[in-house]
């Protein structure tokens, strides 16, 4: 598997030349960019401003692995607001356009929440899941056109809480360009065992984020370096390979070192060549 650093690990005002030298001096193989309002790839981006990152990034070895969006978490796909909806559609839909400019085949979606510590309101759970599914199953013509699978990602949303949940969710759209982008630690966090998850989702994941938590510390904190954590990454591994997965894996964390932002970079690729050896 190649190995990628997420830029959600670094601030959404990060530049973005600084964070690619870094990642590519830390030995790393490709990097996730992420929409956000402000950032220097956001709404108003255009296609040739995208091509100048794709650039960018093979100028320096690199390549574009997926797109993220941070600007998700303040419009919930499936709100009673049909402006925020449609808001949050055109967001899905730059990090389409994104990827498939920068060469990558995956994004990274929340699919809404029905409740979240991260933003405001509550959603009825069933409610929640018919207008993801209706959302998604809209949103993947467009995916399909432009080739860039729609990864939806297990996260702090209290929904989709359970793997046999997710294979259904998934299976229901019925979409080759909709599947999951899976967050080891995020399962940990939130909902049961990264190793199970990954066996029950099979070929339905198409990319995955490595991090860690520690299950004994409450919330956020609990989020640390890898092999600090409770992530049992021999199990993780043994499900990897028994699915056959050989797609990327891309570390994602918070950055843990406020005057060294890039120090938890250059741990974590020390570590994920020890994780990629497992036998």
């Amino acid at each position: 598997m190649k190995q990628g650093v997420s830029f959600y690990t670094f601030d959404e005002s990060v530049s973005y030349k600084e964070a690619m030298e870094q990642s590519a001096k830390a030995g790393y193989d490709g990097v996730e960019l992420v929409v956000s309002e402000t950032g220097e790839l956001n709404m108003k981006s255009t296609e040739k401003e995208m091509f100048a990152f794709r650039k960018m990034a093979e100028d320096m070895g690199l390549s574009v692995c997926s797109i993220g969006a941070w600007n998700l978490w303040a419009n919930n796909l499936v709100c009673d607001d049909k402006k925020i909806v449609s808001y949050a559609k055109d967001i899905i839909k730059q990090e389409i356009t994104a990827a498939a400019v920068c060469g990558a085949d995956t994004v990274l979606i929340v699919p809404g929440w029905v409740g979240t510590p991260f933003a405001e309101g509550i959603v009825s759970y069933d409610v929640a899941y018919d207008r993801a599914q209706a959302a998604l199953s809209e949103l993947s013509d467009f995916a399909a056109q432009m080739k860039v699978c729609i990864g939806v990602e297990n996260v702090g949303n209290r929904f989709l809480l359970s793997p046999l949940e997710m294979k259904r969710f998934i299976d229901e759209i019925g979409s080759d360009y909709v599947g999951v982008y899976f967050d080891l630690g995020n399962i940990l966090y939130s909902s049961g065992y990264p190793d199970q998850w990954i066996r029950i989702l099979g070929s339905r994941i198409k990319k995955i984020h490595f991090d860690d938590y520690r299950c004994d510390v409450p919330g956020l904190s609990g989020f640390v370096d890898l092999f600090e954590g409770d992530v049992d990454f021999e199990a993780v591994m043994h499900a990897i390979r028994d699915v056959g997965y050989d797609d990327w894996a891309i570390v994602e964390f918070l950055p843990n070192y406020k005057r060294y932002p890039y120090q938890s970079v250059i741990n974590a690729k020390l570590s994920m060549d020890v994780i990629m050896d497992i036998k």
